[in-house]
């Protein structure tokens, strides 16, 4: 296998980051060892959260399932050592708002026994669903970031016609090298779980997209796979952005609010193929992932981290800080996350933990000056500073006219602006509020509902409307409802005549 094509189209803004590849990139693939506590938070992935089914106390085996998916769009959660669990509760994670979830805290015994493995699949003789079921059952999400759960994006695939599948191998954040280092030393696993991948989604084509880089290009040649073609893609960044990679490789693009498998094109991650072929042909659950560590610290590489590590353990198996002022951040540095408690826990979707020194760190912002260098380099086509303005005035309604949920916050805008504005995190503020106004009046649209029909009740009716489906009417129809509930107790009170002295219940 070689690397005979090259991108044929190229995606509007981005700009060419500073090579950086650091002795992390050279170094192999090393365990970080157990630490002593892990935390598994219940949310660690696009969709409702998992529901623990474990308790204080009780021990559990490696690979052991301790919490279940909580819904179709959901992801179960395995014990990544044997242990006992300490208690379920809220825990801090990497998350922009600093923010605690619920997790499994696990106390590892040092033991990490393994639980029997499930049965290993002949995945050419099964059919997809039975294929879609496994990755279910194993718990894997995309692990290039998003943390969307896999089989969803199967299920997807199995009913529409995917013409093309593309495996995202392009790691255009400067200093990690976690799927680099995949690709050199696990090129088998990464291959097999492409096509299974292909297999599973009937896909008629699959691309292996990767960097220019001589030794991948080495290891994917000593690994002949006439079923997967591999591209190389422009060196600008974000070339490993979903839409602006599925734009460079086939010339499609993908519609604002559309997603890819409208287009008849599925995406992974090459680390999400590796964790599916450990799923089907091992029976593994996912329960690790190679994570960078580099920046400010000793003995920078590539870590081999099982889930819920804090992160506290991992620099400190990279030899510590040598800057103790450093910064640390979940994910690359264009679009990771700060990390303000190094306990906070490696999760599934977490492929680095940089530490980046005070000079590194963005000076103080000042105002807009207009120049526009944000909407050259937005590889979306939005207006940054119409949206920064909307956003940073709490205009939330005029901030989505504007597409702010179109932005993909690669950071391409911040970087380029001479003012130093770290747009991208109000662009993240905007949504987060959004998404919070949205959960609120959901809930108060339930509780209204409730009420109404708790009130109709009262009122001597024991049946709600309900809509076709019956899942509940539309407001209208649920305040005509109740006041024809109401004009008929009425009518019924009038005919039967007055109340005795005693009450409703007739008593003295």
């Amino acid at each position: 296998m070689s690397v005979a094509t090259a991108a044929r189209y190229d995606f509007p803004g981005g700009v060419v980051l500073p090579p950086v590849r650091g002795a992390a990139a050279e170094a192999a693939i090393v365990a970080a060892g157990l630490p002593a506590r892990l935390v598994l938070p219940l949310q660690q992935h696009i969709g409702t959260p998992s529901v623990a089914i474990v308790t204080a106390g009780e021990r559990v085996l490696k690979g052991q399932l301790i919490a279940r998916s909580g819904s179709e769009v959901g992801m179960h959660v395995h014990a990544s050592t044997s242990g006992t669990v300490a208690g379920v509760g809220a825990h801090p994670i990497a998350h922009p708002g600093a923010v605690s979830v619920p997790a499994i805290i696990l106390d590892a015994d040092g033991e990490d026994r393994r639980a029997e493995p499930l049965a290993p699949i002949d995945w050419v003789a099964v059919t997809p669903q039975e294929v879609q079921l496994r990755i279910a059952a194993a718990g894997v999400v995309g692990l290039g970031g998003a943390g969307f759960p896999t089989h969803m994006k199967v299920r997807e695939g199995i009913g529409a016609a995917v013409h093309t599948l593309i495996i995202n191998g392009v790691e255009c954040e400067p200093g990690v090298s976690a799927d680099e280092r995949l690709l050199r030393e696990r090129t088998r696993e990464v291959l097999a779980g492409a096509r299974i991948l292909a297999h599973a989604v009937q896909a008629r084509r699959c691309i292996l997209a990767v960097k220019r880089n001589p030794a991948v290009e080495a290891a994917l040649a000593a690994t002949a796979d006439a079923a997967v073609a591999v591209v190389a893609v422009p060196a600008s960044y974000p070339a490993g952005g979903e839409k602006q990679l599925i734009l460079a490789l086939t010339g499609i693009e993908v519609p604002s609010a559309g997603l890819p498998i409208h287009a008849g094109i599925l995406m992974y991650n090459v680390a999400t193929a590796a964790a599916v072929q450990r799923a089907v042909v091992h029976g593994e659950p996912l329960i690790s992932r190679v994570v960078t560590v580099a920046g400010a610290v000793r003995r920078p590489g590539n870590f081999d981290v099982a889930i819920g590590t804090p992160v506290a353990h991992l620099l400190d198996a990279a030899g510590g800080l040598t800057d103790p002022g450093a910064v640390i951040v979940a994910g690359g540095p264009m679009m990771g996350v700060r990390v303000h408690d190094v306990r906070v826990p490696v999760t599934k979707p977490v492929n680095a933990v940089l530490a980046l020194a005070d000079a590194a760190m963005p000076v103080p912002a000042l105002p807009c000056i207009r120049c526009g260098r944000c909407v050259n380099v937005c590889p979306v086509r939005l207006q940054p500073q119409a949206l920064y303005a909307q956003a940073r005035a709490g205009n939330l309604d005029a901030a989505q006219d504007l597409h702010l949920f179109d932005c993909i916050e690669c950071g391409c805008c911040a970087y380029v602006c001479p003012s130093g504005i770290p747009l991208v995190h109000y662009y993240r503020y905007a949504k987060g509020e959004i998404d919070a106004l949205d959960r609120a009046a959901a809930r108060a649209q339930d509780a209204r509902q409730r009420f109404e029909i708790r009130a109709a009740r009262a009122l001597g009716d024991d049946d709600g409307p309900v809509d076709d489906n019956g899942s509940g009417a539309s407001s209208d129809d649920r305040r005509a409802y109740v006041a024809a509930a109401i004009e008929r107790v009425r009518s019924r009170r009038a005919a039967a005549g007055p109340e005795p002295a005693g009450g409703d219940d007739g008593g003295t």
